[in-house]
């Protein structure tokens, strides 16, 4: 039974896991869509979802407040989420975040593509929804 077990382990040791969450959603912010297995994109949807939350209540805030230390503040939190990569946080928060300033959530999207030829794993592009262009 799975009672109370939350999350996915993946076939793979703590670090490993650690370390595929970060290099999935820094690709997911650099190149806005790729090709994984449905596992893998279930497993770091959330984990993206936070990191863009976190550089739009950022700049939201700092706006608000007309405080500067808040927007760096959730730099520094994006940063310590990506590797600090400081050009992917500058695309973070100057023109993902923006784009999903007045969207309650929901920022990533999963459509199936079929199994892979291999392996039949199911294959799917996990991608960022569009903003405001929609």
């Amino acid at each position: 039974m799975r009672h109370r077990i939350k999350g996915k382990k993946l076939g793979r040791d703590t670090d490993h896991r650690r370390a595929l969450r970060v290099n999935l959603t820094r690709e997911i912010l650099e190149h806005g869509r790729i090709k994984t297995t449905l596992a893998k994109a279930q497993f770091a949807r959330p984990y993206v979802e936070r990191v863009i939350t976190i550089a739009k209540r950022g700049l939201a805030r700092a706006e608000a407040e007309a405080n500067d230390a808040i927007a760096v503040h959730a730099r520094r939190l994006a940063a310590s989420r990506l590797g600090n990569d400081r050009k992917l946080v500058k695309k973070l928060f100057d023109e993902i975040a923006p784009r999903y300033a007045t969207r309650p959530g929901g920022y990533t999207r999963i459509l199936k593509l079929g199994p892979r030829k291999g392996d039949n794993a199911e294959m799917v592009l996990f991608e960022l929804v569009e903003g405001e262009e929609e």
